[in-house]
């Protein structure tokens, strides 16, 4: 089926690579007018000669740039909030700053963004909000995963909530919970190890599939959720994790 965004516009966070970038494509592919956003405006750069994209430089942690952004793009149909941070380390390993930092980009972040952009989404008639989670949150607790699980977690109770409120004014508010996915994010996580070569094998051996997802992979849920095909769903989280949960 061709065309499942045709006349919709969308708003991706964090598209200059890995699953918003995917994403980012999956949406133009299907007919989509897409403003991608990132801080990292060179890695941006490689969606430029895609047809129907525009590339804006905002950074999610700053209130001002979120209202501003809003104010200047107006009513979105689909907002993905794609951005988010992986800390690695178990509760003792985690200080203040990490807490913080993570909870402010995983989830405050995503807070404003969504604040700033409903009023003009509820004004336009309703429109879909994706949010990115993690299969490591209230879903299933993942070693070395203490303030991101727990930020992840916040994030389905940011969905329901948004959901429950403004369903019945046509907003659908809905979580993607991916498993282990390679991207650039995840190659520097895994270099970051003293052994990488065995720190990816690591990876790969929690997932049932015995293979990481694909940034494509997550792309194609992210997509259904933008699309109409999945206008009588809200409040839910989408688990595409390569069988962790099984």
């Amino acid at each position: 089926m061709a065309g499942r965004l045709e006349g919709k516009k969308a708003l991706i966070t964090a598209a200059a690579q890995g699953i918003g970038r995917a994403s980012a494509e999956a949406f133009v592919r299907e007919g989509a007018e897409v403003i991608a956003t990132d801080i990292n405006m060179d890695a941006l750069g490689a969606l430029k000669d895609q047809p129907g994209v525009t590339l804006r430089k905002l950074d999610v942690l700053d209130g001002d740039a979120v209202k501003e952004a809003a104010g200047q793009i107006g009513a979105v149909d689909a907002l993905f909030n794609c951005a988010g941070f992986v800390h690695h380390g178990t509760l003792l390993d985690t200080t203040d700053e990490d807490w913080d930092f993570s909870f402010n980009l995983n989830v405050k972040a995503m807070f404003r963004m969504c604040r700033a952009f409903l009023p003009a989404m509820l004004e336009n008639g309703g429109g879909s909000i994706i949010n990115m989670s993690s299969v490591s949150s209230s879903l299933k607790g993942i070693p070395t995963r203490c303030v991101y699980g727990a930020s992840k977690a916040a994030v389905l109770g940011l969905t329901k909530s948004i959901s429950a409120d403004y369903l019945k004014q046509g907003i659908r508010c809905n979580a993607v919970c991916p498993g282990t996915v390679q991207s650039p994010s995840l190659d520097g996580r895994i270099n970051a190890f003293d052994d990488p070569v065995q720190a990816r094998k690591d990876f790969i051996a929690r997932q049932p599939l015995g293979r990481l997802g694909t940034a494509e992979e997550i792309a194609a849920m992210v997509l259904y959720l933008a699309s109409d095909e999945s206008a009588y769903t809200t409040g839910q989280f989408f688990v595409v994790d390569g069988g962790i949960l099984n």
